[in-house]
């Protein structure tokens, strides 16, 4: 198969502070497991295709950490963001990469920064995806069987328009859904057919160009402009130029809310975006109190905490459903609740002008 991935590598990770930092976001770092979430991203797509057809979308900040961290990833794999304009721009970007160097491809797009505990049966599922998006001009989306009402992740509702292929099942969707309250999530989890957005797609990479073309038609006349330079020598520079003219938007609004022929696959191969502090209760042991303890830690009647110390102790006592990180400058206090609302302390260390602990 003439496959080729593109890892999305440019987030903060903002809700993962104060661990995940400006100059070493969450996905440069080892969350479960040996290896960096990136890094882990890497060796499961090795499975599927040879390194020299896996290219990282990422902002210049990053390149080196890449670099470091994957020194087999060839160096022009390495696609700079000059800024961050959200999904769109960064697939649109990858895309005519892809197309100049490998033409008629079919394109797999993933985060960098999601756990994957079943890796057999996500490259399965994957190649099953690879399959039905070469089938006329299908794009197609994994869909996460949800196990709870999350109110943190986009849904997609699927139809009971299914189909067959190699032995799973393969809906046409009926709509993208924005991230719900808790009630709506709720109801979601009860009609049993609406999953959550993995953020991971495949198409061809002329289907993708065709329905940026189509659907914004701004940013493909950017994107026609950077590809006459793709081979100039001051190609860096124009391309930067070009970027900056790109709309702020998401693939799912620019794009997949648009079209009818879209396919979900629902999936379960233990999936987590490991998208805040709380997600480390679903993908590590907890203790006898329902605790997540990682480091010097001392606690009594301690119950539902995730503590993380950076060397120095942390005695607890009493104390339930709280988050304490422990980083070398930072330390973290805040309810499991508020979990998600982590990005409000980094706005306030903006205001304030304390930008060296970002």
């Amino acid at each position: 198969m003439n496959i080729t991935c593109v890892i999305m590598a440019g987030g903060k990770g903002e809700r993962f502070w104060p661990k995940s930092r400006t100059n070493l976001p969450k996905q440069f770092l080892n969350i479960s497991g040996n290896k960096s979430m990136i890094q882990q991203s890497i060796a499961r797509l090795e499975k599927m295709v040879d390194i020299s057809r896996i290219f990282i979308v990422t902002n210049e900040l990053y390149a080196e950490l890449i670099k470091a961290q994957i020194p087999t990833l060839p160096a022009n794999n390495i696609i700079i963001e000059p800024v961050g304009r959200n999904t769109a721009p960064c697939i649109g970007l990858a895309s005519i990469i892809i197309e100049d160097r490998f033409p008629d491809s079919t394109m797999i797009v993933i985060p960098s920064d999601h756990i994957i505990e079943n890796e057999e049966g996500f490259i399965r599922i994957l190649k099953t995806a690879v399959e039905v998006a070469q089938d006329n001009e299908n794009l197609v989306t994994l869909g996460i069987q949800p196990t709870y009402p999350e109110t943190g992740y986009g849904y997609i509702e699927s139809s009971d328009q299914t189909r067959e292929v190699n032995e799973l099942s393969v809906h046409k969707v009926n709509q993208f859904v924005e991230k719900p309250d808790l009630v709506t999530a709720q109801s979601y989890l009860e009609a049993g057919n609406f999953l959550w957005n993995s953020g991971i797609f495949v198409w061809k990479v002329d289907t993708i160009r065709h329905y940026i073309e189509e659907l914004m038609p701004e940013m493909h006349d950017v994107l026609e402009t950077m590809k006459v330079v793709l081979d100039s020598e001051n190609r860096d520079e124009l391309i930067r130029s070009e970027f900056l003219k790109m709309p702020d938007q998401s693939i799912d609004y620019g794009i997949m809310e648009k079209v009818s022929n879209i396919y979900v696959i629902p999936c379960v191969f233990g999936w987590d975006d490991v998208g805040s502090w709380t997600a480390l209760e679903r993908i590590n042991e907890l203790d006898e109190n329902g605790n997540v303890i990682r480091g010097n830690i001392l606690n009594l009647d301690t119950k539902r905490c995730i503590i993380e110390s950076n060397g120095k102790l942390i005695a607890t006592l009493g104390i339930e459903d709280l988050i304490i990180v422990d980083t070398e400058d930072v330390t973290l206090i805040c309810t499991k609740e508020k979990a998600q609302e982590v990005k409000l302390l980094l706005k306030e260390l903006r205001m304030q002008k304390m930008e060296e602990y970002l």
